[in-house]
C-alpha cells in the first residue's frame, strides 16, 4: 500500500543526533525523503532558503541552544509548511508561533505523520 505522503521531500532541523535518526527513520518509514538533517540553525536556515520542492519541515524548537524561528520564516515566506517539536508542546511557543503544528517531544510515528499531514493539508486515508 502506498503510504499518503510517499515521495515528500522533508527537511529536518534537530541538533539532537539520536533524536535527527530517529525522524529519518519514521520519514523513511513513511516514504519520505529526508534532508538533512540541519544540526544548527545557520545550516537550517541556508537548507530552507536555497533547498528546491521542499514539501515541509520538522523543526525542533530549540536547536544548539538557538531557537528555530528563523529557519520558520524562511520556510514561511516560501510557503513551506512545518511542524515544531518541543518538549514544551504548542504553549511552549511564543505568543506569534502559537496555532503552528507542533507535536510534543516524545513523540511517536503517528503523531509525526499526522502532523505532517495536517500541515501540508494530506487527507487521512
Amino acid at each position: 500500500m502506498t503510504q499518503p505522503l510517499n515521495g515528500r521531500r522533508v527537511l529536518v532541523v534537530e541538533d539532537e543526533s539520536l533524536v535527527a535518526m530517529l525522524l529519518e527513520t519514521i520519514l523513511e518509514d513513511m516514504e519520505c525523503i529526508t534532508i538533512g538533517p540541519a544540526s544548527n540553525i545557520d545550516e537550517g536556515e541556508a537548507m530552507a532558503r536555497d533547498t528546491i520542492d521542499l514539501d515541509a519541515a520538522l523543526l525542533d524548537v530549540n536547536v544548539a541552544g538557538r531557537q528555530v524561528f528563523p529557519v520558520a520564516e524562511a520556510l514561511r515566506a516560501r510557503g513551506v509548511p512545518f511542524v515544531f517539536s518541543t518538549g514544551y508542546g504548542e504553549g511552549g511557543l511564543p505568543e506569534e508561533w502559537r496555532g503552528s503544528a507542533t507535536v510534543q517531544k516524545p513523540f511517536t510515528e503517528a503523531a509525526i505523520r499526522d502532523a505532517l499531514m495536517k500541515a501540508m493539508g494530506v487527507a487521512q486515508v
